[in-house]
């Protein structure tokens, strides 16, 4: 059994009304969903003293999103290729993207963590996202999962016309105009943060030797993406990119 010291009977009421009102369902394991909405700064011990937290679920529902979209799109676009299939999976399963999606539905708020962290909220919501797909997996099963997920939030609170139309991956797009243009591109970190035993990688783009726009995010990839979407809307914006 699992002890949810910090998990309040008013903070379990507002779980359940969320997973009723948003997602449509009623919890069989309410253990699973507090599980899931516990971020590391905040973990729970079980009987044995083991922490618990978000983690394991995170990692697990990260893959079952990631099937349950490709499933959606493969049969939303059935004559599309698989480049087309990959990029619009990646678009809607993007750390930014999650995050949107956790404060439309309001999962931020019920997020239980330490708030003397230095981890901002919007940073843990789309982890939370995912934790909170791994709890729906085990409690309810792929396909229950997969009406939910769709039905209730992807259809409701996403436009996936519009996200078809959306850039995403700015970095092939900052360097492809950077050769075409002989400019010399490089992605450095310039810092790397360790907070609660976990990095965070300060990003920055560089132009010609010239520093341009840094993001931060938990893996260096990530953060080449944020940073290189900041850098191309700033380029876009002072009329050296075209719009």
């Amino acid at each position: 059994m699992f002890l949810f010291a910090k998990h309040t009977n008013e903070q379990e009421k507002s779980i359940k009304k969320f997973l009723k009102n948003i997602l449509g369902c009623r919890p069989g394991n309410i253990f699973l969903y507090k599980t899931a909405l516990t971020h590391k700064s905040s973990s729970c011990l079980d009987s044995k003293g083991n922490k618990i937290n978000n983690e394991r679920l995170e990692f697990l529902g990260d893959t079952v999103l990631s099937t349950i979209v490709g499933d959606y799109l493969f049969k939303k676009y059935p004559h599309k290729g698989e480049g087309f299939l990959t990029e619009m999976r990646a678009k809607i399963v993007s750390r930014s993207s999650l995050n949107t999606l956790a404060k439309k539905i309001g999962l931020v708020n019920l997020i239980e963590y330490s708030k003397t962290s230095n981890i901002g909220i919007a940073a843990m919501s789309g982890n939370a996202f995912e934790a909170l797909t791994g709890a729906l997996y085990l409690d309810k099963g792929y396909k229950n999962t997969y009406k939910i997920l769709i039905s209730r939030i992807f259809t409701v609170y996403m436009d996936v016309a519009e996200v078809e139309k959306t850039q995403w991956n700015y970095k092939s797009k900052i360097i492809d105009w950077a050769q075409k243009n002989k400019k010399k591109i490089s992605f450095q970190v310039i810092d790397v943060v360790d907070i609660e035993h976990r990095k965070q990688y300060n990003t920055a783009v560089f132009i010609d030797n010239i520093q341009q726009e840094n993001a931060v995010d938990f893996s260096i990839k990530a953060a080449e993406q944020l940073a290189s979407e900041k850098t191309y809307k700033h380029l876009v914006e002072k009329g050296i990119i075209a719009s």
